[in-house]
């Protein structure tokens, strides 16, 4: 490779698959973590049962970003839309004791 002529991207170019693009609905999350990891399991809750259908594993840095990401989100929403009531939803406990979110 030339370095004389290689353009310098600090971007990254993002890509999204096409089985991806259409995302997956969730009404529940559960959440558990390790030393070295944080573990998001989103469920599609409809009683009797409960679908995980999308895992994401993050790492403890990674996992405070993603809070103060949702954090900022919020305010902005809220700024605009007004406050966001919590649901009056009742948290079941999943099968192996973990609360759903």
């Amino acid at each position: 490779m030339d370095n004389n002529n290689a353009e310098h991207n600090d971007e990254l170019q993002i890509q999204l698959p096409q089985e991806v693009q259409r995302g997956v609905y969730a009404n529940q999350m559960m959440l558990s973590h390790t030393r070295e990891e944080f573990v998001l399991d989103f469920i599609l809750a409809t009683p009797p049962v409960g679908l995980v259908n999308a895992r994401v594993l993050v790492s403890p840095s990674h996992a405070r970003r993603i809070v103060t990401a949702l954090q900022e989100n919020i305010g902005r929403y809220e700024a605009v839309h007004g406050a966001i009531e919590p649901a009056n939803a009742t948290i079941l406990p999943a099968s192996n004791n973990q609360p759903l979110i």
